[in-house]
């Protein structure tokens, strides 16, 4: 038997366990004591080795014949030459950009950064990003107007514990990161206040001194309004504003406009709320500290980073950016949601978090990648504008996935499977076979978590070690060797590295200097200290915990206001589609549920939350299917009455593919800024499904024709914490 200290395998909590493997290769999942999960773990991090071991494991990779035929099982040597065999015949046709290339915020900081140099330098196509373009761009583009950098938390999470005032905006960490909650319980306990944003009475709000129900959409009214009350009633922090920031004036002007009776109006939420919201904030910046965070409710809307910045401008007004235990936060989703973006999946940056146009970055780079600066590609489209492209003339002809089920997780579902369907090849490299890997060409089995060594960065900018602590199955190779062998297959000179700890010493050279400077992070170094906070650009540099303390990495070192004006959601409800859509996460399973729907532990049905006063109007009844009709699809789940979700709004969870798939319902309108799409808010009709319909909904995984180029339980005695549960 062995013991193995490494991280879980899902959120950007990062909860620390251990794994013991006994002589049969059986793994199971022990706590650690870590200072962002405490000794605890979710459903999720209990039930995360059975993935292991799972039956839907890929250990082949398949290929497909021609464009009817099923998948059969090839060998490595004969995948990898199809794959490159492919890439040379379209680019020769189309030109280095045909070949497209889509990562995954849960990728290792090696593979990430691997993928990233593979697809300017193997492929030399600007037509790269990633997942997280879905998770938390908005945020990132707003703390990086604000305060020149981007860090899901500027400070320790355990900082939480310490302060006396926490505004959540549209975020449910009680369902998805259950550990977090540990660090706001004492808030409440110690007479401080806990208020949460969200459309939903959800497990977070429950443990709540207060939540505002807003009306989807209108986050950024309510936004304004605080800020309006901030200054109106005289807690501004007028030395802090004067000393410390720029832009206020015009900030002020855009908030002036939304007093309180305006703001109950548009978003439902009472002007006493919003009052006793700016107060216990106000109440803790004098005191122990005030904080606010934002999550996907507030952030994955078409105004997504115009939200964020005018919840950054209300922190701004309060003076609370630098100061102890108080300040402004991102609730950073995938697990390596903050690595997985500083080192190069993202289409207009490289490591370091360097923009990809800046030539002082492309020199720096392309000297440790041995390459002319001239040679790397410009800025390429964002994830899913990049998807829109895909087949279509002058768009990508091929496309090559890594860490994401963008079938399930992408708006506009059908649409987005057209698309993949338009491709000339379609190579997907995953640990199940996922929806968008069931309708791929070639699909190449690689290793899991569990299974390799490498190095995540969690929601605190705190780089941590992932440990091997057991073989894959016999066929199955990492992304670092899938990678270094089709650069060597498509006649790349640039050298590429299947060892982790060699390709994460480049990271380091290749991130000096930069925003997100992991130079002075060493394996040996997080060994020792148990993780390292970037940025640190010497090995004898301390890390950096707690940003903004001496001033913001701006030109002038000020943090900026920058003033915003609401809008209306893209879609609004009307007679045909009266009702606002909100989609989440529930407890049991996670992003597009390619891992979790495999776990039985895990099992749980689509279901669409709904008042009951509405299930009235619409002849529904609790136990019923309904389909929930938007103007790009639809997508069916059963029926939950509940008293916790506003009237005029239902809430469909996102993990499930097939006709289950709420994404094949939401909107792609996306933020002009981040680009990001309007998940959160769409208008909908339903529509009642009669039972001799559908007996029940079932998962469906489609396949289409295509052409291929080229030759519930947990162990005994564990420590779960789950939504309702204490957890302190």
């Amino acid at each position: 038997m062995g013991n193995t200290a490494t991280h879980c395998a899902y959120c950007a909590l990062q909860c620390a366990m251990t794994l013991t493997a006994d002589a049969g290769g059986r793994v199971t999942v022990g706590p650690r004591d870590f200072p962002t999960n405490r000794g605890g773990l979710c459903q999720k991090g209990w039930t995360a080795a059975e993935l292991l071991t799972s039956p839907h494991r890929l250990t082949s990779p398949l290929l497909r014949d021609d464009r009817s035929a099923p998948f059969r099982e090839a060998s490595w040597d004969e995948a990898l030459a199809v794959v490159a065999a492919a890439i040379h015949a379209t680019q020769a046709e189309y030109g280095q950009d045909a070949v497209a290339v889509l990562g995954g915020g849960g990728l290792t900081n090696e593979k990430a950064y691997q993928l990233g140099k593979f697809a300017r330098v193997a492929l030399r196509t600007k037509n790269i990003d990633y997942n997280g373009r879905y998770c938390m761009s908005s945020a990132a583009a707003a703390s990086n107007r604000a305060f020149g950098i981007d860090r899901g938390l500027p400070f320790p999470l355990p900082d939480l514990a310490e302060t006396g005032a926490v505004l959540i905006a549209g975020g449910n960490v009680a369902e998805t990161m259950p550990p977090f909650m540990q660090h706001l319980a004492p808030v409440v306990d110690r007479g401080g206040s806990l208020i949460v944003a969200d459309p939903r009475r959800t497990a977070t709000a429950e443990r709540a001194t207060l939540h505002l129900p807003v009306a989807p959409g209108t986050d950024l009214a309510l936004a304004l309004g605080l800020l309006h009350i901030a200054v109106a009633d005289g807690h501004a922090d007028r030395a802090y504003i004067h000393d410390r920031t720029t832009g206020f004036d015009a900030a002020w002007r855009a908030a002036a406009q939304w007093w309180p009776e305006r703001v109950e109006r548009v978003t439902g939420v009472s002007v006493q709320a919003q009052r006793a919201t700016v107060a216990a904030l106000a109440a803790g910046a004098r005191g122990r500290g005030a904080v606010v965070l934002t999550a996907r409710g507030a952030e994955q809307q078409s105004k997504g980073t115009d939200t964020v910045t005018a919840l950054i401008n209300l922190t701004l007004a309060l003076g609370l950016p630098g100061r102890p235990s108080s300040g402004f936060g991102c609730i950073t989703g995938q697990g390596n949601g903050q690595g997985g973006r500083e080192h190069g999946q993202k289409a207009d940056q490289l490591p370091g978090y360097r923009k990809i146009d800046d030539p002082a970055a492309r020199a720096h780079v392309a000297g440790v990648w041995g390459v002319d600066p001239d040679d790397l590609p410009g800025p390429g489209p964002s994830a899913y504008e990049l998807i829109e492209s895909l087949g279509t003339d002058g768009g990508p002809r091929a496309l090559l996935v890594h860490g994401t089920n963008l079938a399930v997780s992408s708006p506009r579902g059908r649409f987005v499977a057209e698309r993949l369907a338009a491709l000339d090849l379609l190579v997907v490299s995953d640990v199940v076979l996922s929806e968008t890997a069931a309708l791929a060409d070639v699909v190449l089995p690689v290793t899991q978590w569990a299974e390799e060594d490498g190095t995540m960065t969690n929601l605190e900018g705190r780089v941590i070690r992932r440990r091997r602590a057991v073989a894959p199955p016999p066929g199955v190779r990492t992304e670092l060797a899938v990678l270094t062998e089709l650069a060597d297959r498509l006649d790349c000179k640039a050298e590429f590295s299947d060892d982790p700890e060699t390709v994460y010493d480049e990271l380091r050279r290749a991130s000096a200097g930069g925003v997100a400077d992991y130079a002075g992070i060493g394996w040996d170094r997080i060994d020792a200290e148990g993780g390292v906070f970037w940025p640190c650009p010497t090995t004898g540099h301390p890390g950096t915990p707690r940003l903004f303390a001496d001033g913001f990495p701006t030109p002038d070192g000020r943090a900026r206001f920058v003033a915003v004006e609401h809008r209306p959601p893209a879609e609004d409800v009307d007679a045909e589609h009266p009702v606002y859509l909100t989609t989440g996460r529930i407890l049991q399973q996670y992003q597009s549920g390619a891992q979790t729907r495999r776990i039985p532990a895990l099992a749980a049905e689509p279901h669409v939350e709904i008042h009951p006063d509405l299930a009235g109007r619409s002849g529904l009844a609790d136990g019923d299917l309904v389909r929930v009709v938007s103007r790009r699809g639809d997508a069916v789940g059963r029926v939950r009455l509940t008293t916790t979700i506003r009237p005029d709004t239902v809430f469909m969870p996102f993990h499930w593919g097939g006709e289950q798939a709420v994404n094949r319902v939401t909107n792609p309108a996306l933020d002009p800024v981040s680009r990001m799409p309007e998940f959160k808010v769409c208008a909908v009709r339903l529509e009642r499904v009669p039972r001799e319909a559908h007996a029940a909904p079932t998962a469906t995984r489609g396949r289409r024709p295509r052409r291929v180029v080229g030759p519930d339980r947990l162990p005994s005695g564990a420590k779960e914490l789950a939504p309702h549960e204490p957890t302190d």
